[in-house]
């Protein structure tokens, strides 16, 4: 998930309507911000980086949706294709990337429906690019918000849907997979979460500026 800020007014904003590319970081806006008290947290200013860093975060990720589906289904490699002899045999139908597409969209929507006021926000936005979806606000959040926020896609579709799908006995092999798919995709969420949890203190507010985040202390005027 990426809770970012438009660097300009209209371009930006065609940007993500377009959504041919995501929000980078400005350097102006950067300074911008340090002289208005913010203090930047430290972390990848690059998508790529931000995917490479983050594969630590990938592996618990999925760990944690395994054992969770473990409680109601096995789950092991010969059911995703893994034969003995080392080969690996599966079939991806044209509904299957219907699925991940909607996996995707139910995402960043839930990213979308945390962010105070969304509805009436001139501030944020939802895109696509070919690489994913992204969530673009300039609402200044508190830091507690922006954490549930940042973690309820993660925790909604891959920690507690498995104990839906499996209580309605529906845990079946392409649900396991966009599970699984889900926790892979949120592992820059979980590294996100990880930097801000080091870095900023309780009583501050975040907000963002490409990949990168700044904190500041907490004021009567900002968002509950």
């Amino acid at each position: 998930m990426l809770i970012i800020i438009p660097i300009t007014g209209v371009e930006s904003m065609n940007r993500v309507r377009n959504g041919s590319s995501m929000p980078k970081w400005n350097e102006a806006l950067d300074i911008k911000l340090i002289q208005d008290g913010w203090v930047s947290i430290e972390g990848p200013k690059k998508w790529g980086t931000a995917c490479f860093v983050s594969v630590p975060f990938m592996v618990i990720n999925v760990l944690i949706s395994i054992i969770t589906i473990n409680i109601f289904s096995n789950i092991s490699l010969q059911e995703f294709g893994y034969k003995a002899d080392g080969s690996v045999s599966t079939t991806i139908y044209i509904w299957d990337i219907f699925f991940v597409i909607l996996l995707v969209s139910f995402h960043e929507l839930l990213h979308f429906i945390f962010i105070p006021n969304f509805m009436k926000s001139q501030k944020t936005y939802m895109g696509f690019t070919l690489f994913g979806g992204y969530v673009v606000t300039e609402e200044e959040i508190p830091k507690v918000r922006f954490l549930l926020i940042t973690i309820a896609p993660f925790f909604i579709i891959s920690v507690l849907s498995p104990f839906l799908f499996g209580a309605l006995g529906i845990l079946t092999l392409k649900v396991k997979v966009l599970i699984l798919l889900n926790s892979i995709a949120s592992s820059v969420d979980t590294l996100t979460i990880f930097l801000i949890l080091k870095q900023a203190p309780p009583n501050s507010i975040l907000r963002g500026n490409g990949l990168k985040k700044y904190w500041k202390y907490e004021t009567a005027k900002s968002q509950t």
